[in-house]
């Protein structure tokens, strides 16, 4: 194993947690989140805001995360 890989597997660990961490923390969309409802204008709208930015970021990472896993695998491919 190289040094490049390791680096590389390190990286994709760290962009998977990110990942994991990103998506649990997101607020449901739909069905039984909406239930108890939410009569706060200010936190509904603010929490909305917060929501966009880490889907934002998730899609971000799910995109290096991607493109990283793409890149070892060519890498691997083309080194042997």
């Amino acid at each position: 194993m190289s040094i490049l890989e390791i680096i590389a597997g390190i990286l994709l660990v760290f962009c998977s947690i990110v990942i994991i961490a990103l998506v649990v923390s997101q607020q449901p969309q739909n069905g039984m989140g909406a239930l108890g409802g939410n009569n706060d204008m200010y936190s509904s709208m603010q929490s909305r805001s917060v929501d966009a930015r880490i889907a934002n970021v998730t899609k971000y990472a799910g995109i290096a995360f991607f493109v990283l896993a793409i890149t070892v695998s060519a890498v691997n491919v083309f080194a042997k």
